[in-house]
């Protein structure tokens, strides 16, 4: 990020510069780290600036490296959009064990690869993608060292009392998505004893920008005068550059079993007040239904926090941002986060 954020985000290009801009902490490891990184599932929400940040982290190192982005590359332009910027891309169905068997070498790995929207009603796939691909990836890449993604959800509820969950407390996942997040993490687990690979999971809740997140799902109810759900009344958010980084920093920070990390930011967001702020500055009146239930999904990153900093974008900022990009009519990947949801079944 500039060393002053903007005060407006001006178009997708500009968001995306934003989003992959590193900071000078990851342009340093990157000048330390040795060799070519994978990025598995790269065509995700997130996956497409974290590798652009990748390269851009390190050509201003100095280290010449292959950033190698894997995916199936199913929605059109995210291919095209990685390769005019410097990173590699292979087309490639994950499951397929002969494709991953024919993937490039890398001494790292960030594995980005699951399943979360529509997986009420594809059970199967969604335990295919989440706990039986982690298993056919660790194999592949027993000699690498592995970042992968997991949620904060396979914490389950905690009360907002709390300030939410830390890595060393008890898992208790509710649904089909979150418990087989937990199932990921716990073959990940497996085979990071059993075939000493160095691994960093990263508990994540939730990375947001312009296009989709918690804070743009609220702020798009408050400008198309939808009734804001109150039920699931706190939460915790990231600004996606901020998560982008910590996730690669992760990179030096693996081990065996996997070092496990959260990630996101350290304000407690109540959704009232967040929706009421959006309401003031769109010029828009909210309105509510059910009441804010006494626990929520929510994480403490303090240990991530200590080594890689605070974040450099808080939830305000993000939220001066959003208005002014849906009120000019901004992008948005009309995805849903479903963060409002209490029984799992996403």
């Amino acid at each position: 990020m500039p060393e002053k954020p903007p005060d407006s985000i001006t178009d997708e290009d500009h968001l995306e510069d934003l989003l992959s801009e590193p900071s000078p902490a990851l342009v340093d490891m990157m000048r330390r780290l040795n060799g070519d990184i994978v990025i598995l599932g790269v065509a995700g929400k997130m996956g497409v600036t974290l590798a652009r940040m990748a390269k851009r982290a390190s050509d201003a190192a100095g280290t010449p490296r292959r950033v190698i982005g894997v995916a199936r590359f199913s929605s059109p332009g995210s291919r095209e959009k990685l390769e005019q910027h410097g990173v590699e891309t292979v087309a490639c169905d994950l499951l397929d064990q002969a494709a991953l068997n024919a993937l490039p070498e890398a001494p790292h790995v960030v594995y980005m690869a699951g399943m979360k929207f529509g997986s009420s009603n594809q059970e199967a796939l969604t335990w295919a993608m989440n706990c039986y691909l982690p298993g056919m990836v660790a194999q592949r890449y027993r000699h690498s060292r592995v970042v992968a993604f997991s949620t904060g959800n396979v914490y389950g509820m905690v009360p907002v009392a709390s300030h939410g969950s830390r890595e060393e407390d008890p898992l208790r996942p509710d649904g089909d998505y979150a418990m087989s997040c937990l199932g990921r993490e716990r073959i990940l687990d497996h085979f990071s004893r059993t075939l000493s690979i160095p691994m960093a999971i990263i508990r994540l809740n939730y990375a947001v920008e312009m296009r989709y997140g918690v804070l743009a799902d609220l702020a798009r109810k408050v400008w198309r005068g939808d009734a804001v759900d109150l039920r699931m009344g706190y939460f915790n958010a990231m600004w996606q550059t901020d998560a982008n980084e910590q996730s690669l920093r992760a990179l030096e920070h693996t081990a065996t079993p996997p070092e496990i990390f959260n990630l996101t930011g350290p304000e407690l967001l109540d959704v009232r007040t967040v929706a009421e702020n959006f309401g003031r500055r769109m010029g828009k009146p909210v309105t509510f239904i059910g009441e804010p239930a006494p626990d929520a999904l929510l994480n403490d990153a303090s240990k991530a926090r200590k080594l890689f900093g605070p974040p450099r974008v808080d939830a305000e900022q993000v939220q001066g941002w959003l208005a002014d990009w849906i009120m000019r009519g901004g992008a948005s990947l009309d995805k849903p986060t479903h963060f409002e949801v209490r029984d799992g079944k996403f």
